[in-house]
């Protein structure tokens, strides 16, 4: 029998999408945002030395554009340019679960094959991304929910892999049959190891890692349309398939039915690019800098509680060499925000991490785990994300304790967000693009209808810097 689990994919990515008003106004939020995290990027040697196309100067006439550059690419090069520009600076959405995640990594493959099939003379709209978006979005982290890739070693991208496999080869045209030849096909290319994101290995390949997932799916996409099989047991099958021989014997699992709760729920990151186990920590200790600003050497202890997936994945100790180390280092993060009453992309940079009160205050604190948040964070009628942030000081006083349970871009605190989102955009795109440009496109997401009937190459040369 072929796996259950693809076929539930496939079906999904197949059917017409019944999706709620809130999941495509979310799903708008999340293309303007994702949008200019990616132009944010640009401004970062270590991505766009990256980009572009693999043998330097070739360009592809009516290639996909991609958004912020001159670039004219094949679909799976502008994939991975794309993909690798909205992660780089780890401050796009996130979905947190048993496996974490950040689903608009998905929008390399999702905007550029639109791009590309449209300037072919396939014609999509943004409504057509919006879909293909709510779609990965839910395959991605539903995916997440029940299973823990971060536990056996392997790394998140997969499953970027595994919904942008599905999605590309539905706009390209696949049948159902052909979504589940080329999903099969995504599994059996197994996982990439976390080793990359964990400390003594920690660098810039957690940047690019799901732009180069994105590449892989549309290149797997395009394969399957050109009539490549599938593997009908990719998954179950004894001894080789991936259950056994990568996920230690235990099955994987859709623990929902497919729909749009995961873009209805998904985390958006506001105010500064962090680590999400620790955007609530951060957020505390923002609010805790007023009460030590100029008392620096007066700080005995700094006390963060915080849930076991931060304890696990973002609590680290010793040397941090580069800005991927210390962007998911949650003791740097709050010492920054203690500092300097802020935290931007530039605080991760060699120069800013050079101020030897970082160090001390990372050296004073301490990280505890709090049962509460812990269960609080898998409770999926709360889906928290909880931090306390408290300083302590050598003449026995001490700051309050302040507890965020929320961050800024949580559903619960969505109306919050919203004006700050855009704030956050216009701030990121402003780097990039003039300010007519910027203005345009901010205009454009706050009317709906003219949004969703935009063509996807009339939206990605809005994006494109006037020479």
């Amino acid at each position: 029998m072929p796996d259950d689990v693809i076929e539930q994919i496939a079906d999904y990515a197949s059917s017409p999408l019944a999706a709620s008003d809130e999941a495509f106004a979310t799903a708008r939020l999340c293309l303007l945002d994702s949008v200019g995290c990616g132009l944010l990027a640009l401004n970062f040697p270590e991505c766009t030395k990256l980009l572009g196309p693999v043998v330097p100067g070739a360009v592809l006439a009516g290639g996909a554009r991609v958004p912020g550059t001159n670039f004219e690419l094949d679909p799976v090069q502008a994939a991975f340019n794309f993909g690798a520009m909205i992660r780089w600076l780890d401050y796009n959405d996130t979905w947190l679960a048993a496996e974490w995640g950040h689903p608009s990594d998905n929008l390399g493959a999702i905007l550029m094959t639109a791009d590309w099939l449209s300037r072919r003379g396939q014609p999509l709209s943004i409504r057509d991304v919006l879909v293909a978006m709510i779609q990965a979005y839910e395959i991605q982290g539903v995916l997440a929910l029940t299973n823990g890739f971060n536990r056996v070693g392997l790394d998140h991208v997969l499953l970027v892999r595994i919904a942008s496999t599905a999605v590309t080869t539905r706009m390209l045209g696949g049948s159902r049959e052909q979504i589940f030849n080329a999903v099969s096909q995504a599994w059996v290319d197994g996982g990439a190891l976390r080793t990359y994101r964990h400390a003594p290995n920690t660098g810039s390949r957690k940047s690019w890692a799901a732009g180069d997932a994105t590449r892989r799916a549309v290149q797997l996409a395009l394969w399957t349309m050109a009539g490549e099989k599938g593997y009908a047991t990719a998954l179950t099958t004894p001894t080789w398939g991936f259950q056994d021989s990568l996920f230690r014997g235990k099955p994987i699992t859709l623990a929902r039915p497919l729909g749009c709760y995961v873009m209805e729920n998904i985390l958006f990151k506001v105010s500064f690019p962090a680590e999400f186990h620790g955007q609530t920590a951060v957020e505390a200790a923002l609010r805790l800098h007023p009460q030590v600003r100029g008392r620096w050497d007066q700080i005995e202890r700094i006390r963060i509680e915080t849930q076991e997936s931060a304890m696990r994945i973002i609590a680290k100790s010793g040397p941090l060499k580069n800005p991927a180390d210390r962007d998911h280092c949650l003791q740097y993060m709050v010492a920054v925000a203690l500092r300097q009453g802020s935290l931007t992309a530039e605080h991760y940079e060699a120069e800013a991490a050079a101020d030897p009160l970082i160090d001390r205050l990372r050296e004073r604190t301490e990280v505890v785990e709090e049962p509460r948040y812990s269960r609080e964070y898998l409770d999926p009628d709360k889906r928290s994300i909880a931090n306390a942030v408290q300083v302590c000081f050598a003449d026995g006083t001490q700051t309050e304790r302040i507890e965020v349970e929320y961050p800024l871009g949580h559903r619960r605190r969505r109306a919050e967000s919203r004006p700050a989102l855009l704030d956050k955009f216009v701030s990121n795109a402003g780097t990039r693009l003039s300010a007519e440009s910027v203005t345009k496109l901010a205009t454009l997401f706050q009317d709906t209808d003219r949004c969703d009937g935009l063509t996807v190459p009339d939206f990605v040369n809005m994006t494109i810097p006037k020479s």
